[in-house]
């Protein structure tokens, strides 16, 4: 019986990616705009050496909440990079009065 994986050299596994077509078929949302939230800086994105977009598949979710906040609280795109900011910081306050008092640097005597 012979080791077929004797010498091979497996390729390193790429991380898996969205091209700019993928992602806005699967988000619903027009490449166009897509470029302009790109510009905007309200997504993040990798370019490969011809200067093409690729998504990690969590900005699926992230292009969720901008179309949310869009559409429920009628916000520009422009003014999303803010707001955006701002509840991430509220989150990170939020989770650190969730830890215990030993976690956050008190000390209780």
């Amino acid at each position: 019986m012979t080791d077929l994986t004797a010498g091979t050299r497996w390729p390193l596994a790429r991380p898996y990616r969205l091209s700019l077509d993928s992602y806005a078929r699967i988000t619903g949302v027009h490449p166009d705009l897509i470029r302009r939230l790109v510009a905007l800086g309200l997504l993040e994105i990798t370019r490969d050496a011809e200067g093409n977009l690729w998504f990690d598949p969590a900005q699926v979710r992230e292009m969720a909440k901008i179309q949310r906040l869009h559409l429920r609280l009628n916000i520009t795109y422009a003014s999303l990079g803010l707001v955006m900011d701002l509840l991430d910081r509220i989150s990170d306050l939020e989770r650190s009065q969730r830890r215990p008092h030993s976690e956050r640097g008190r000390r209780w005597t």
